[in-house]
Protein backbone atom coordinates (compact mmCIF):
# COMPACT_ATOMS: atom_id res chain seq x y z
CA UNK A 1 0.00 0.00 0.00
CA UNK A 2 1.04 3.57 -0.88
CA UNK A 3 -0.19 6.81 0.54
CA UNK A 4 -1.68 8.51 -2.81
CA UNK A 5 -5.18 7.89 -1.61
CA UNK A 6 -4.17 9.25 1.52
CA UNK A 7 -2.92 11.95 -0.17
CA UNK A 8 -5.90 12.65 -2.65
CA UNK A 9 -8.26 12.62 0.08
CA UNK A 10 -6.81 15.29 2.21
CA UNK A 11 -6.42 16.99 -0.47
CA UNK A 12 -10.00 16.59 -1.40
CA UNK A 13 -9.56 15.73 -5.38
CA UNK A 14 -12.65 14.74 -7.83
CA UNK A 15 -10.67 10.96 -7.84
CA UNK A 16 -10.44 10.81 -3.99
CA UNK A 17 -14.29 11.13 -3.90
CA UNK A 18 -15.28 8.69 -6.36
CA UNK A 19 -12.16 6.29 -4.99
CA UNK A 20 -14.20 6.72 -1.11
CA UNK A 21 -17.75 5.88 -2.52
CA UNK A 22 -15.73 2.79 -4.23
CA UNK A 23 -14.46 1.80 -0.75
CA UNK A 24 -17.64 2.75 0.62
CA UNK A 25 -19.41 0.33 -1.19
CA UNK A 26 -16.88 -2.38 -0.53
CA UNK A 27 -17.53 -1.82 3.06
CA UNK A 28 -21.21 -2.57 3.20
CA UNK A 29 -21.42 -4.99 -0.17
CA UNK A 30 -18.37 -7.26 0.84
CA UNK A 31 -17.43 -8.09 -2.61
CA UNK A 32 -18.50 -7.32 -6.35
CA UNK A 33 -17.57 -7.39 -10.31
CA UNK A 34 -16.80 -4.00 -11.68
CA UNK A 35 -19.95 -4.08 -13.77
CA UNK A 36 -22.20 -4.02 -10.27
CA UNK A 37 -20.07 -1.32 -9.27
CA UNK A 38 -20.78 0.58 -12.28
CA UNK A 39 -24.21 -0.19 -11.84
CA UNK A 40 -24.21 1.19 -7.84
CA UNK A 41 -22.10 4.22 -8.54
CA UNK A 42 -23.61 5.47 -12.04
CA UNK A 43 -20.64 5.62 -13.27
CA UNK A 44 -18.84 4.02 -16.82
CA UNK A 45 -17.77 0.91 -16.83
CA UNK A 46 -14.26 2.71 -18.45
CA UNK A 47 -14.15 4.78 -15.45
CA UNK A 48 -14.64 2.78 -12.84
CA UNK A 49 -12.04 0.06 -14.45
CA UNK A 50 -9.66 2.30 -14.60
CA UNK A 51 -9.95 3.50 -10.73
CA UNK A 52 -10.14 -0.13 -9.54
CA UNK A 53 -7.17 -0.49 -11.35
CA UNK A 54 -5.55 2.25 -9.68
CA UNK A 55 -6.94 1.07 -6.17
CA UNK A 56 -5.41 -2.25 -6.51
CA UNK A 57 -1.80 -1.46 -7.47
CA UNK A 58 -2.26 1.58 -4.34
CA UNK A 59 -2.77 -1.77 -2.62
CA UNK A 60 -6.59 -1.37 -1.16
CA UNK A 61 -8.07 -3.72 -3.31
CA UNK A 62 -7.87 -7.14 -4.55
CA UNK A 63 -8.66 -9.14 -7.44
CA UNK A 64 -10.12 -12.28 -6.07
CA UNK A 65 -10.42 -14.12 -9.37
CA UNK A 66 -12.93 -15.06 -11.87
CA UNK A 67 -16.37 -14.90 -10.24
CA UNK A 68 -18.42 -18.29 -11.12
CA UNK A 69 -21.69 -18.06 -13.99
CA UNK A 70 -23.74 -19.80 -15.82
CA UNK A 71 -22.42 -18.96 -19.48
CA UNK A 72 -20.82 -16.03 -20.83
CA UNK A 73 -17.73 -14.67 -19.21
CA UNK A 74 -16.51 -15.00 -16.18
CA UNK A 75 -16.42 -11.60 -14.68
CA UNK A 76 -13.72 -10.45 -11.99
CA UNK A 77 -14.35 -10.06 -8.30
CA UNK A 78 -12.88 -7.22 -6.64
CA UNK A 79 -13.31 -6.35 -3.00
CA UNK A 80 -11.43 -4.49 0.08
CA UNK A 81 -7.49 -5.83 0.83
CA UNK A 82 -7.86 -6.63 4.26
CA UNK A 83 -4.08 -6.46 4.81
CA UNK A 84 -4.12 -2.80 3.38
CA UNK A 85 -4.93 -0.47 6.64
CA UNK A 86 -5.54 -1.14 9.93
CA UNK A 87 -8.17 0.78 12.50
CA UNK A 88 -8.29 0.72 16.31
CA UNK A 89 -11.16 1.18 18.84
CA UNK A 90 -11.58 2.49 21.78
CA UNK A 91 -14.45 2.27 23.80
CA UNK A 92 -15.12 4.09 27.47
CA UNK A 93 -17.16 2.35 30.07
CA UNK A 94 -17.49 3.39 33.66
CA UNK A 95 -15.74 0.83 34.85
CA UNK A 96 -13.53 -0.49 32.51
CA UNK A 97 -12.28 0.45 28.89
CA UNK A 98 -12.49 -2.20 26.00
CA UNK A 99 -9.78 -1.58 23.02
CA UNK A 100 -9.85 -3.39 19.42
CA UNK A 101 -8.21 -3.67 16.19
CA UNK A 102 -9.71 -4.00 13.08
CA UNK A 103 -7.99 -4.81 9.52
CA UNK A 104 -8.86 -2.98 6.05
CA UNK A 105 -11.93 -5.68 5.26
CA UNK A 106 -13.78 -5.30 8.63
CA UNK A 107 -12.17 -8.46 10.80
CA UNK A 108 -11.64 -7.97 14.67
CA UNK A 109 -7.86 -9.06 15.01
CA UNK A 110 -7.58 -8.45 18.47
CA UNK A 111 -9.66 -7.30 21.47
CA UNK A 112 -8.90 -6.37 25.17
CA UNK A 113 -11.24 -6.65 26.96
CA UNK A 114 -12.42 -5.12 30.79
CA UNK A 115 -8.86 -3.48 31.18
CA UNK A 116 -9.99 -1.87 34.77
CA UNK A 117 -10.58 1.63 34.55
CA UNK A 118 -12.50 3.80 37.05
CA UNK A 119 -13.74 6.69 34.63
CA UNK A 120 -12.84 10.11 35.73
CA UNK A 121 -13.72 13.24 34.04
CA UNK A 122 -10.54 14.82 34.76
CA UNK A 123 -6.55 15.73 32.92
CA UNK A 124 -5.50 12.28 35.21
CA UNK A 125 -8.18 10.36 33.78
CA UNK A 126 -7.22 10.84 30.06
CA UNK A 127 -3.56 10.30 30.79
CA UNK A 128 -4.72 7.23 31.78
CA UNK A 129 -6.78 6.19 28.63
CA UNK A 130 -3.93 7.93 26.72
CA UNK A 131 -1.23 5.07 28.37
CA UNK A 132 -3.84 2.17 27.97
CA UNK A 133 -4.08 2.70 23.68
CA UNK A 134 -0.52 3.20 23.88
CA UNK A 135 0.37 0.36 25.29
CA UNK A 136 -2.17 -1.33 22.84
CA UNK A 137 -0.54 -0.42 19.98
CA UNK A 138 3.00 -0.96 21.06
CA UNK A 139 1.76 -4.88 21.82
CA UNK A 140 0.31 -4.94 18.66
CA UNK A 141 2.08 -6.84 16.17
CA UNK A 142 0.54 -4.84 12.78
CA UNK A 143 2.75 -2.56 11.08
CA UNK A 144 2.35 0.42 13.22
CA UNK A 145 2.47 3.14 9.77
CA UNK A 146 -0.59 1.34 8.80
CA UNK A 147 -2.44 2.12 11.38
CA UNK A 148 -4.70 4.67 9.71
CA UNK A 149 -7.39 5.79 12.00
CA UNK A 150 -8.41 5.45 15.83
CA UNK A 151 -12.12 6.04 16.84
CA UNK A 152 -12.93 6.42 20.78
CA UNK A 153 -16.69 6.08 22.58
CA UNK A 154 -17.48 8.58 24.72
CA UNK A 155 -20.84 9.10 26.80
CA UNK A 156 -22.73 12.29 26.38
CA UNK A 157 -22.86 14.85 24.36
CA UNK A 158 -20.48 14.11 21.36
CA UNK A 159 -20.48 15.87 18.01
CA UNK A 160 -18.22 13.59 15.88
CA UNK A 161 -17.93 15.93 12.89
CA UNK A 162 -16.15 19.02 15.17
CA UNK A 163 -14.63 16.71 17.12
CA UNK A 164 -15.83 18.18 20.17
CA UNK A 165 -17.03 16.28 23.61
CA UNK A 166 -19.45 18.26 25.30
CA UNK A 167 -19.25 16.51 28.61
CA UNK A 168 -16.00 14.52 29.47
CA UNK A 169 -12.65 15.49 28.66
CA UNK A 170 -13.21 19.44 27.58
CA UNK A 171 -10.75 20.96 29.36
CA UNK A 172 -9.50 22.59 26.68
CA UNK A 173 -10.83 24.72 24.20
CA UNK A 174 -9.93 22.72 21.44
CA UNK A 175 -11.77 19.71 19.96
CA UNK A 176 -11.15 16.80 22.23
CA UNK A 177 -10.56 14.63 18.66
CA UNK A 178 -7.59 17.11 18.11
CA UNK A 179 -6.26 16.60 21.78
CA UNK A 180 -5.81 13.05 20.93
CA UNK A 181 -4.49 12.95 18.00
CA UNK A 182 -1.33 15.20 19.00
CA UNK A 183 -1.15 12.96 22.25
CA UNK A 184 -1.19 9.18 20.31
CA UNK A 185 0.19 10.04 17.27
CA UNK A 186 -2.27 8.90 14.99
CA UNK A 187 -5.46 10.94 13.76
CA UNK A 188 -8.46 10.30 16.05
CA UNK A 189 -11.82 10.62 15.68
CA UNK A 190 -14.91 10.42 18.23
CA UNK A 191 -18.34 9.46 18.78
CA UNK A 192 -21.23 8.80 21.38
CA UNK A 193 -20.89 5.63 22.82
CA UNK A 194 -24.09 4.05 22.04
CA UNK A 195 -24.30 5.73 18.30
CA UNK A 196 -21.32 3.27 18.17
CA UNK A 197 -22.89 0.40 19.31
CA UNK A 198 -25.84 0.68 17.24
CA UNK A 199 -23.10 1.05 14.42
CA UNK A 200 -21.41 -2.32 15.80
CA UNK A 201 -25.31 -3.92 15.50
CA UNK A 202 -25.85 -2.64 12.26
CA UNK A 203 -22.49 -4.00 10.51
CA UNK A 204 -21.89 -7.31 12.39
CA UNK A 205 -24.88 -8.38 15.04
CA UNK A 206 -28.29 -9.38 14.62
CA UNK A 207 -29.30 -5.94 11.81
CA UNK A 208 -29.92 -8.64 9.08
CA UNK A 209 -30.73 -6.05 5.53
CA UNK A 210 -32.66 -3.88 8.08
CA UNK A 211 -32.60 -0.10 7.77
CA UNK A 212 -34.40 1.54 10.06
CA UNK A 213 -33.09 0.96 13.40
CA UNK A 214 -33.70 1.60 17.12
CA UNK A 215 -30.80 0.39 19.68
CA UNK A 216 -31.39 1.24 23.21
CA UNK A 217 -28.42 1.20 25.42
CA UNK A 218 -29.45 0.13 28.84
CA UNK A 219 -26.12 0.56 30.93
CA UNK A 220 -25.44 2.40 33.52
CA UNK A 221 -26.97 5.00 32.33
CA UNK A 222 -29.85 4.87 29.03
CA UNK A 223 -28.74 5.98 25.42
CA UNK A 224 -30.53 5.83 21.52
CA UNK A 225 -28.91 4.81 18.36
CA UNK A 226 -30.50 5.57 15.49
CA UNK A 227 -30.06 4.76 12.01
CA UNK A 228 -32.59 5.64 9.25
CA UNK A 229 -32.15 3.90 5.73
CA UNK A 230 -28.86 2.39 6.70
CA UNK A 231 -27.39 5.72 7.66
CA UNK A 232 -26.43 7.05 11.53
CA UNK A 233 -28.51 9.68 12.62
CA UNK A 234 -26.55 12.12 14.81
CA UNK A 235 -28.64 15.27 14.56
CA UNK A 236 -27.54 18.63 13.89
CA UNK A 237 -25.17 19.00 16.46
CA UNK A 238 -24.23 15.39 17.32
CA UNK A 239 -26.63 14.68 20.32
CA UNK A 240 -29.35 12.90 19.31
CA UNK A 241 -30.43 10.10 20.90
CA UNK A 242 -30.65 11.36 24.85
CA UNK A 243 -32.95 8.99 25.69
CA UNK A 244 -32.44 8.99 29.35
CA UNK A 245 -32.69 12.14 29.73
CA UNK A 246 -37.04 13.01 28.41
CA UNK A 247 -38.43 14.07 31.44
CA UNK A 248 -40.46 10.95 32.44
CA UNK A 249 -41.56 10.86 36.23
CA UNK A 250 -42.50 13.17 38.81
CA UNK A 251 -39.83 12.28 41.56
CA UNK A 252 -37.36 13.92 43.22
CA UNK A 253 -34.18 11.83 42.18
CA UNK A 254 -31.52 14.27 40.62
CA UNK A 255 -30.59 13.05 37.12
CA UNK A 256 -26.45 13.97 36.91
CA UNK A 257 -27.55 16.22 33.97
CA UNK A 258 -29.11 18.30 36.76
CA UNK A 259 -32.90 18.13 35.97
CA UNK A 260 -34.92 15.63 38.23
CA UNK A 261 -37.52 13.25 36.58
CA UNK A 262 -35.49 11.83 33.97
CA UNK A 263 -36.25 8.38 32.44
CA UNK A 264 -33.25 7.32 33.35
CA UNK A 265 -33.39 7.86 37.18
CA UNK A 266 -35.67 5.48 37.39
CA UNK A 267 -35.04 3.18 33.83
CA UNK A 268 -31.30 2.04 33.77
CA UNK A 269 -28.43 0.51 34.77
CA UNK A 270 -27.95 2.81 37.63
CA UNK A 271 -31.70 2.80 38.90
CA UNK A 272 -31.56 -1.23 39.22
CA UNK A 273 -28.45 -0.71 41.15
CA UNK A 274 -29.78 1.81 43.83
CA UNK A 275 -33.07 0.50 44.04
CA UNK A 276 -31.66 -3.18 45.00
CA UNK A 277 -29.16 -1.27 47.56
CA UNK A 278 -32.52 0.72 48.71
CA UNK A 279 -34.76 -1.83 49.18
CA UNK A 280 -32.48 -4.34 51.33
CA UNK A 281 -31.39 -1.83 53.36
CA UNK A 282 -34.86 -1.53 54.17
CA UNK A 283 -35.25 -5.05 55.41
CA UNK A 284 -35.95 -7.14 51.86
CA UNK A 285 -34.03 -10.16 50.84
CA UNK A 286 -31.62 -11.19 48.06
CA UNK A 287 -27.97 -13.22 47.57
CA UNK A 288 -26.69 -9.86 47.76
CA UNK A 289 -28.07 -9.58 51.53
CA UNK A 290 -25.51 -10.06 53.19
CA UNK A 291 -22.53 -8.38 51.07
CA UNK A 292 -24.98 -4.97 50.50
CA UNK A 293 -25.65 -5.12 54.45
CA UNK A 294 -21.72 -5.44 55.52
CA UNK A 295 -21.23 -2.43 53.13
CA UNK A 296 -19.05 -4.79 50.74
CA UNK A 297 -18.72 -3.55 47.34
CA UNK A 298 -21.28 -5.10 45.25
CA UNK A 299 -21.52 -3.18 41.47
CA UNK A 300 -23.53 -3.48 38.53
CA UNK A 301 -22.36 -6.78 37.23
CA UNK A 302 -23.06 -8.51 40.18
CA UNK A 303 -26.77 -7.58 40.67
CA UNK A 304 -26.78 -9.05 36.58
CA UNK A 305 -25.12 -12.12 38.16
CA UNK A 306 -28.24 -12.47 40.74
CA UNK A 307 -30.94 -11.33 38.23
CA UNK A 308 -29.50 -14.65 36.06
CA UNK A 309 -29.66 -16.47 39.30
CA UNK A 310 -33.13 -16.02 39.83
CA UNK A 311 -32.69 -13.85 42.65
CA UNK A 312 -36.77 -12.60 42.98
CA UNK A 313 -35.91 -8.96 44.29
CA UNK A 314 -34.09 -8.85 41.63
CA UNK A 315 -36.25 -10.21 39.07
CA UNK A 316 -38.84 -8.04 40.41
CA UNK A 317 -37.12 -5.03 39.72
CA UNK A 318 -35.38 -4.98 36.28
CA UNK A 319 -39.10 -5.82 34.96
CA UNK A 320 -40.20 -2.83 36.76
CA UNK A 321 -37.60 -1.46 34.74
CA UNK A 322 -38.28 -2.82 31.61
CA UNK A 323 -42.15 -2.01 31.88
CA UNK A 324 -41.00 1.97 31.92
CA UNK A 325 -38.82 1.38 29.52
CA UNK A 326 -41.15 -0.27 27.24
CA UNK A 327 -44.11 2.30 27.55
CA UNK A 328 -41.31 4.85 26.46
CA UNK A 329 -40.12 2.53 23.72
CA UNK A 330 -43.74 2.50 22.41
CA UNK A 331 -43.57 6.23 21.78
CA UNK A 332 -40.26 5.88 20.32
CA UNK A 333 -41.90 3.09 17.69
CA UNK A 334 -45.00 5.37 17.32
CA UNK A 335 -42.33 8.11 16.25
CA UNK A 336 -39.82 6.04 14.07
CA UNK A 337 -42.11 3.34 12.57
CA UNK A 338 -38.22 1.19 12.49
CA UNK A 339 -38.16 -2.33 11.28
CA UNK A 340 -36.17 -3.34 14.19
CA UNK A 341 -35.68 -2.59 17.73
CA UNK A 342 -32.20 -3.39 19.40
CA UNK A 343 -32.26 -3.81 23.46
CA UNK A 344 -28.46 -3.47 23.98
CA UNK A 345 -26.33 -3.00 26.90
CA UNK A 346 -25.62 -4.27 30.84
CA UNK A 347 -28.79 -4.86 31.44
CA UNK A 348 -29.85 -6.77 28.13
CA UNK A 349 -27.78 -9.79 29.76
CA UNK A 350 -30.97 -10.57 31.44
CA UNK A 351 -32.28 -11.43 28.40
CA UNK A 352 -36.35 -12.08 28.80
CA UNK A 353 -36.28 -10.89 32.38
CA UNK A 354 -36.51 -7.32 31.18
CA UNK A 355 -37.32 -8.06 26.81
CA UNK A 356 -40.55 -9.21 27.92
CA UNK A 357 -42.28 -6.75 30.30
CA UNK A 358 -40.46 -4.20 27.25
CA UNK A 359 -42.51 -6.17 24.60
CA UNK A 360 -45.63 -6.25 26.79
CA UNK A 361 -45.35 -2.82 27.53
CA UNK A 362 -44.82 -2.18 23.68
CA UNK A 363 -47.89 -4.18 22.94
CA UNK A 364 -50.27 -1.50 25.44
CA UNK A 365 -48.73 1.74 24.89
CA UNK A 366 -47.84 1.69 20.96
CA UNK A 367 -50.39 1.97 18.17
CA UNK A 368 -51.48 -1.46 16.70
CA UNK A 369 -50.73 -0.46 13.26
CA UNK A 370 -47.05 0.51 13.94
CA UNK A 371 -46.00 -2.07 16.08
CA UNK A 372 -46.74 -4.89 13.69
CA UNK A 373 -43.65 -3.49 11.50
CA UNK A 374 -41.17 -3.60 14.44
CA UNK A 375 -39.07 -6.66 15.64
CA UNK A 376 -37.70 -6.66 18.95
CA UNK A 377 -34.40 -8.19 19.68
CA UNK A 378 -31.65 -8.43 21.97
CA UNK A 379 -27.83 -7.29 21.38
CA UNK A 380 -26.40 -10.29 19.39
CA UNK A 381 -22.72 -8.77 19.84
CA UNK A 382 -24.07 -7.83 23.43
CA UNK A 383 -20.51 -6.48 25.26
CA UNK A 384 -19.03 -6.05 22.41
CA UNK A 385 -20.83 -3.86 20.09
CA UNK A 386 -19.37 -0.71 21.54
CA UNK A 387 -15.95 -1.67 20.68
CA UNK A 388 -16.78 -3.71 17.58
CA UNK A 389 -19.01 -0.16 16.42
CA UNK A 390 -15.83 1.44 17.77
CA UNK A 391 -13.51 -0.17 15.17
CA UNK A 392 -16.19 0.24 12.30
CA UNK A 393 -16.74 3.65 12.82
CA UNK A 394 -12.41 4.16 12.56
CA UNK A 395 -12.54 2.68 9.04
CA UNK A 396 -16.27 4.85 8.16
CA UNK A 397 -15.54 7.85 8.91
CA UNK A 398 -12.18 7.98 7.48
CA UNK A 399 -13.72 7.37 4.19
CA UNK A 400 -17.41 8.87 4.62
CA UNK A 401 -18.37 11.39 2.33
CA UNK A 402 -19.58 15.15 3.49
Amino acid sequence: MNGQLLKEIEIGSKNALIKKKIITHYIYNGSSTIAELSKELDLSVPTVTKLVSEMCEEGYINDYGKLETNGGRHPNLYGLNPDSGYFIGVDIKKFAINIGLMNFKGDVLELKMDIPYNFENSIAGLNEICRFVQHFISTSKVNKSKILNINVNISGRVNPDSGYSFSHFNFEERPLAEVLTERLGYKVTIDNDTRAMAYGEFMKGCVVGEKDVLFINVSWGLGLGVIIDGKIYAGKSGFSGEFGHVSTFDNEIMCHCGKKGCLETEASGSALYHIVHQRVRNGESSILSKQIKANELVTLDDVIVAVNKEDILCIEIVEEIGQKLGKQIAGLINIFNPELVIIGGTLSLTEDYITQPIKTAIRKYSLNLVNKDSVIKTSKLKEKAGIVGACMLARSRMFEIS
